[in-house]
């Protein structure tokens, strides 16, 4: 019983992994949602997403969850007419960032959402350990 509330805990602990940087990769979408590029007909920032993979744990013979890539998101970046800007085109306009903000916010909490839902497996695995080996010891 214990081994297997241990490959729980593993499970869960690579969940708690892949959210926390899934949750990086999306704070760092929001801190350059509004990057422009800083010389004439440059590229903005350009949106991150992550791309999760399960993988066996060569050592504990366990699923768990991987980062496989950060890969780029190719989406157009959106245009916006400000001639003054630095990052400008010759017509004036300048390529935004293709970051959706509301799309990171809805991003940013399931990751949250999935981190604390692994994080309480690992409470209740812990506490599950406890109370056995507190059984164990009263028996013997």
């Amino acid at each position: 019983m214990i081994d297997q509330l241990s490959a729980t805990m593993t499970i869960a602990a690579s969940g708690l992994a892949a959210q926390s940087m899934r949750l990086r990769i999306v704070s760092e979408n929001l801190a350059n949602a509004q990057s422009t590029a800083t010389r004439q007909g440059g590229d903005p920032y350009r949106r991150k997403t992550i791309v999760f993979a399960d993988e066996l744990d060569r050592l504990t013979g366990i699923d768990v969850v991987t980062i496989q890539k950060i890969r780029r998101d190719t989406a157009p970046f959106p245009t916006e007419y400000r001639p003054g800007d630095p990052g400008a085109n010759q017509s004036g306009y300048v390529k935004l960032p293709n970051v959706n903000t509301i799309v990171e916010m809805a991003d940013m909490r399931e990751a949250n959402r999935s981190y604390e839902a692994n994080l309480q497996v690992i409470k209740q695995a812990r506490e599950m350990i406890s109370m056995t080996i507190d059984l164990l010891r009263g028996t013997s």
